[in-house]
């Protein structure tokens, strides 16, 4: 079976960034596993696994407008600490969580003080050019109830 729109779809992957460093991989833990066409993964990600099948495997490499963005010189910003919901001592270049109006969400620390922290909203890989060297595990068809939620679920069903 071929991947195409709502092709449930499970691969293992190493993601480097462009001078060819290793930032995550796959193959200690599950394969990913998402609802193709529905936006589970990255832009350029989906175009490259479209048409391929379980076992193949291949590299793509994706620019940031179509991966992680570009970044923003704008997406620096200066929040209570309060906000901060990562415990202990702060120190720039360390992901913490903050609360928001939208939610929780993962920042990059530039600089922490007592009462203020400066950060960067930018994706990690936000402008780097990265490569995905990806394997196949599995394409299925997809349940009404998943193209329904617009996700894959794992085995046994609904799991969120």
């Amino acid at each position: 079976m071929k991947i195409e729109k709502n092709s449930v779809v499970s691969f293992h992957y190493r993601l480097s960034n462009s001078k060819g460093e290793e930032i995550e991989n796959s193959r200690n833990a599950d394969p990913m596993t998402y609802l193709h066409g529905h936006k589970g993964i990255i832009a350029g990600l989906e175009l490259e696994m479209a048409g391929r099948e379980a076992g193949e495997s291949f590299s793509a490499t994706i620019a940031p407008e179509m991966a992680y963005g570009s970044r923003r010189d704008d997406a620096i910003q200066r929040i209570q600490m309060k906000a901060v919901t990562t415990r202990g001592k702060l120190k720039p270049g360390m992901i913490i969580s903050v609360n928001t109006e939208k939610g929780p969400r993962q920042v990059q620390v530039i600089k922490a003080g007592r009462t203020v922290v400066d950060v960067d909203n930018n994706h990690p890989l936000a402008g780097e050019t990265v490569t995905f060297e990806v394997e196949v595990a599995e394409v299925r068809e997809s349940t009404p109830e998943e193209r329904t939620h617009g996700h894959a679920h794992g085995p046994g069903g609904h799991n969120h």
